[in-house]
């Protein structure tokens, strides 16, 4: 049933919020470090583990795919509301660390790509 995919999607986003904030308050920053991409993650690996142990029907990974699927516009109009001014005013520091974190990740796919079946 397409209600088992989202409660799943719901249990992911609350499990990456709480440690996104958790990451946050261990860091002293006013704000959530990561809840969305951690919520992502947990709904990749839950995804992959019911499918491995055949624990999904066609109907929750249907359920799962449409609102994995809404997820993506859900996370950039997130994004869209953050302060970029006040982030830009930080300095080169954010702006470094965003080249760096996304250079990194270019980087970590051929690795990663090596524990996928050929």
């Amino acid at each position: 049933m397409k209600i088992y995919g989202v409660s799943i999607l719901a249990v992911c986003f609350l499990a990456g919020h709480i440690l996104g904030d958790y990451l946050g308050r261990l860091f002293h920053l006013p704000g959530n470090l990561g809840g969305v991409g951690f919520s992502m993650l947990l709904l990749m690996l839950l995804n992959d583990y019911f499918k491995k142990n055949h624990l999904m029907t066609p109907e929750t990974e249907n359920g799962m795919l449409f609102w994995g699927s809404i997820y993506i516009p859900v996370v950039v109009a997130m994004s869209a509301i953050q302060n970029v001014k006040a982030a830009l005013s930080g300095g080169w520091v954010v702006i470094l660390a965003g080249i760096l974190g996304t250079a990194a990740c270019y980087l970590l796919i051929p690795v990663f790509s090596r524990f996928t079946k050929k």
